[in-house]
């Protein structure tokens, strides 16, 4: 017999789809412990786990995955060879759709009228303390995306308005925004993507108390400290607009000491063999619950609360660690919702990850 989270781990299921297939009666362990509820399974189901892997990743509907593992039990090959092939049909139908979808898109695209953007003309110049300036790229710099396709994504984004200066940073699954005050600043607002490799030289220099003076000329972007500056070309690439991502519903929230937080997170429960493919890597996941008291629990195996959020462990101990503070503020919504890491102190510095769906 084998315990639910060894089926998990060597029949290529996560825990909770595992679950989510017994209630819904395809495979139902060979036996259930009448006091904790705990499932096993016997030793002649891990075949039948693999292949109910292999039709869930290829996407089947439930109705025809029953047929199919009924099929299979009793080696009624043309049953199961029928539909594996009109599964196979609908998914060529619907890459086909898609593709016409996408045509579509892309030349509706083309076709969009841009208004003329003059290239910059005036230079923006500013001085913002470089012990700030350091926080706020210490604090979105965990963000920021690699994905060669969307090379937009691979900068962090200076936007100066008024006596602020915000910069933003997203790879898609997580996002972090920081700030920092600004003197000397007295045009209209400025944005630009500083790539990654020009930020990092940027963060070296801030070593010390005083000023850092900041320029944008044309698509040059200069940081000078003392007698020491870096400078190279922007991103020609518009970011997106970050203050429509970052307006969300109002969620529970709860203070975590940040130390004993990541404790709980390093040493508790993941989903044994409950991976998501995120940005083509396999990830695992920690499921938090915010109870009636605020407090904040690192799930276990049990079964799934339908209030759960699920996120990536590593995303989620980056942006602690990016929090930089001894205690954070944890806002947790709906399940599809992001959950937000809030600084007590600053709320207009957080990050936000996406969640990860625990349901088949």
């Amino acid at each position: 017999m084998r315990s639910i989270g060894e089926m998990a781990r060597v029949g290529g299921l996560g825990v909770s789809a595992l679950r989510f297939y017994d209630r819904a009666g395809v495979l139902v362990p060979a036996w259930v412990d009448p006091v904790s509820g705990y499932r096993w399974y016997g030793p002649g189901q891990l075949e039948e786990v693999r292949l109910l892997a292999r039709l869930r990743r290829a996407g089947m509907p439930l109705a025809d995955i029953r047929l199919v593992l009924a099929g299979w039990a009793g080696a009624d090959g043309d049953l199961v060879r029928g539909l594996l092939q009109a599964h196979l049909r609908r998914l060529e139908r619907g890459l086909a759709d898609a593709r016409s979808e996408f045509s579509a898109l892309r030349a509706l695209l083309d076709h969009r009228e841009h208004p003329m953007t003059a290239p910059r003309t005036t230079v923006t110049r500013l001085s913002v303390p470089a012990p700030e300036l350091a926080a706020a790229l210490d604090a979105v710099r965990f963000a920021a995306g690699t994905d060669t396709e969307l090379p937009m994504l691979g900068g962090i984004l200076f936007d100066v308005e008024g006596e602020e200066l915000h910069l933003v940073a997203t790879d898609r699954y997580r996002m972090a925004v920081a700030r920092a005050r600004t003197t000397g600043h007295a045009g209209s607002g400025t944005q630009v993507v500083v790539p990654l490799p020009l930020a990092d030289a940027m963060r070296a220099l801030l070593t010390g108390e005083g000023a850092a003076r900041f320029t944008v000329d044309g698509d040059r972007v200069t940081l000078e400290t003392d007698d020491r500056q870096t400078s190279g070309r922007s991103l020609g690439h518009e970011f997106p607009d970050y203050r429509r991502l970052i307006q969300l519903p109002a969620g529970r929230r709860a203070h975590v000491d940040t130390a004993a937080f990541r404790e709980a997170l390093e040493t508790g429960p993941i989903r044994a063999g409950e991976t998501r493919e995120q940005d083509g890597e396999p990830v695992d996941l920690s499921v938090l619950r915010v109870t009636e008291q605020g407090a904040v629990l690192v799930c276990d195996d049990g079964d799934d609360d339908r209030n759960d959020v699920a996120v990536n462990r590593d995303f989620l101990l980056h942006a602690l660690t990016a929090g930089a503070r001894d205690g954070l503020i944890l806002e947790v919504g709906a399940p599809t919702a992001p959950l937000a890491i809030r600084r007590p102190d600053d709320e207009g510095a957080f990050s936000l990850l996406m969640p990860v769906r625990l349901e088949d």
